[in-house]
């Protein structure tokens, strides 16, 4: 049974650091919840160490500029590790011609690592950062590409495993639904950000760099989104806070609350076990 904690700094004096998620405990994509930017700022201010580990395809100073937009405090982390950072380890490895699916605000994603951008016709590999148009598109509308790309055995690269996010008050498709979309096509994904273990590598090892040594059981990763922030942290052995309020809200909210009764049993069918919830970080 996860416990309730009415505050962080409730459960801070255990940990060493704090792998914290972005989009959805930080911001909604258009405002800051300010008070998880105090909470850890405040965390900080005992001496925990906070990395953020966000599966945005962004390299990590894209994303420090995009949080000091939304608001959210240069204050409330020591470091930022992205899906964009560690993916581009993915892309360097080949091949070579790279057809980049997503807006071209992504192509900082694959600069200065001595691949070619080209058309679909001439793709080797397929880099998918999203979609072209967020706010209209879905999946299906790029079934005549994807099942060309696999009709052709070319690979897709996803750089944000995110299947959805809020955006202001709204759900918006990330690149994770294209990539499970493609592999339903019968096309061959390669994935390196949430839940997956190159990105919690990359940030042990830089909380690791920054604090001089840590131990795992003085780690605590706060996230909301099941299929990636939860099973991620869990199955690389952190203990959980579980953000109640993010994507999965409807699952057990009643009357505008979460009812933790439900929350227990959507826990359970989801058959993971956070050592700790709330609704909102604070």
């Amino acid at each position: 049974m996860p416990q309730r904690i009415a505050g962080f700094a409730e459960i801070a004096k255990h940990y060493d650091a704090v792998f914290c998620d972005v989009w959805g405990v930080l911001h909604n994509g258009v405002e800051p919840f300010a008070a998880a930017g105090h909470a850890l700022q405040a965390a900080r201010q005992e001496g925990v160490t906070v990395v953020l580990i966000t599966n945005s395809p962004r390299i990590a100073p894209q994303v420090v500029a995009q949080l000091q937009q939304i608001g959210v405090p240069d204050e409330a982390y020591d470091a930022i590790v992205t899906s964009g950072d560690v993916t581009r380890a993915l892309i360097a490895e080949g091949p070579r011609k790279v057809f980049l699916l997503g807006p071209d605000r992504d192509l900082a994603l694959i600069e200065g690592l001595g691949v070619e951008r080209v058309g679909e016709k001439d793709a080797e590999v397929v880099v998918c950062t999203g979609f072209f148009d967020d706010e209209t598109e879905t999946p299906e509308d790029y079934t005549d590409m994807l099942k060309a790309f696999a009709s052709r055995s070319v690979p897709m690269i996803c750089a944000n495993p995110d299947l959805i996010v809020e955006r202001g008050h709204r759900m918006i498709p990330c690149a994770g639904a294209m990539a499970a979309y493609y592999a339903q096509l019968g096309g061959s994904i390669r994935i390196a950000g949430k839940p997956h273990n190159p990105i919690y590598e990359a940030v042990f090892a830089e909380a690791q760099r920054l604090r001089g040594g840590l131990e795992k059981n003085r780690v605590v990763a706060i996230g909301d989104g099941m299929p990636t922030d939860v099973r991620g942290a869990l199955d690389f052995g952190l203990d959980l806070l579980y953000i109640s309020g993010g994507i999965h809200a409807k699952e057990y909210t009643v009357h505008g609350e979460t009812d933790e009764a439900l929350l227990v049993d959507y826990l359970h069918r989801e058959q993971v076990a956070p050592r700790w919830w709330m609704p909102r970080l604070a």
